[in-house]
């Protein structure tokens, strides 16, 4: 199945998400979890269905977790926002709903005898298919314009890839602390300006170690435009931590910080990781 909604198309069967006809990267669980929205669009989706859309039944996971993080990634991705939603509504203790007028069209009745058989028409029908379908799509340009003609005009989204950072110091004590650190930074980014930028973070080319990771594969496999990178080293007797900011379509590194620890004392690493993500990409890429 095939829905259309104001500047997107996403196919169920396939999980693709595109705007204006540019691909959209949305990655497995939240495509999951989007066909299920779409395909009960305007009713309430309650949360146990969405674990069993996405996860299924036999699958355990941090459910509250991974669907809070579905949901971000689908906004991200539509440019919307649970506040002031224009496609996802979450309704608390009920569940979610798709809010947006919707056009959708099975893929290929043909490849289907059962569906084929039910779906003839005459021959007298059929040469009128023209007129109706052009008649259908001055009334469907009608309501997009009524729908989103007034929002102001945006360019495609560019998708910025974070992988995840790399524990360099030799103490596997900061392993997870390193590791966590590439989520925090997706969720400040997410936040930044949805319409411009989607951002990936969970995709497997981006979870390989440093020395298999591929900058190649990031970008052919994501459709990313730019990658963030970091790394927690030794510096003496002390850390440091060091974040890239590179363009993926010649390898151009457009930022790197360092960050020093002298003393070994990572209290403050964090924010000040995150907030030297959001500084590179405001400074670099939406500027």
């Amino acid at each position: 199945m095939i829905y259309r909604f104001g500047v997107f198309e996403f196919d169920a069967a396939t999980g693709q998400l595109s705007k204006h006809g540019r691909f959209v990267a949305l990655e497995p669980q939240p495509a999951r979890a989007l066909a299920r929205l779409l395909l009960r669009a305007g009713t309430v989706v309650t949360r146990d269905e969405m674990k069993d859309a996405v996860w299924g039944s036999d699958i355990h996971v941090d459910f509250d977790r991974g669907l809070a993080y579905c949901l971000s990634q689908i906004r991200a991705a539509l440019g919307d926002s649970g506040e002031n939603p224009r496609f996802v509504q979450t309704l608390p203790r009920k569940g979610y709903k798709f809010i947006a007028p919707l056009i959708h069209e099975i893929n290929d009745v043909a490849s289907d005898p059962d569906a084929a058989s039910g779906s003839r028409i005459s021959m007298r029908d059929a040469s009128h298919r023209p007129v109706m379908a052009a008649g259908l799509m001055v009334l469907i340009s009608g309501l997009a314009w009524l729908l989103f003609g007034l929002l102001p005009s945006r360019s495609p989204q560019l998708i910025v890839a974070v992988s995840v950072f790399d524990n360099e110091s030799g103490r596997p004590e900061y392993d997870r602390l390193v590791a966590g650190l590439s989520d925090l930074v997706v969720e400040r980014l997410t936040k930044i300006d949805p319409g411009q930028i989607a951002v990936v973070g969970n995709a497997a080319v981006l979870r390989q170690p440093r020395n298999l990771r591929n900058l190649g594969a990031v970008k052919a496999g994501l459709h990313a435009d730019y990658v963030i990178l970091g790394q927690l080293q030794e510096a003496g007797a002390g850390l440091r931590f060091i974040s890239h900011l590179i363009r993926l379509s010649d390898e151009t590194h457009l930022k790197a910080n360092r960050l020093s620890f002298p003393d070994g004392d990572l209290s403050g690493l964090e924010a000040a990781v995150v907030s030297e993500a959001d500084r590179a990409i405001r400074e670099n890429v939406l500027n």
